[in-house]
């Protein structure tokens, strides 16, 4: 039995490195950190007192690009309105 549960892991390694599937891995860790990137840029946000509207929260928690997040971040330690992130 132990032979067969081998059999098993080897295969799913071996799909793991399939290009496709790795694509689908990095997308989906690509994904990741945009939403860690969103929820932090909220957290600093709340945390110097700025108020976040429903509607500004899902722009951040939409947003998948990683240039864009990181300009927010970067912006989100010094603006004096929410607004001024997206200037």
């Amino acid at each position: 039995m132990l032979g067969r549960g081998r059999e098993i892991a080897v295969a799913v390694l071996d799909e793991i490195k399939h290009p496709w599937v790795r694509g689908w891995i990095a997308h989906g860790e690509s994904l990741g950190e945009a939403k860690g990137e969103a929820k932090a840029i909220l957290m600093v946000l709340e945390t110097r007192g700025l108020e976040v509207s429903d509607e500004t929260r899902e722009r951040i928690l939409g947003c998948t690009d990683q240039e864009t997040l990181e300009s927010w971040i970067h912006k989100a330690v010094t603006v004096r309105s929410v607004e001024e992130l997206f200037d």
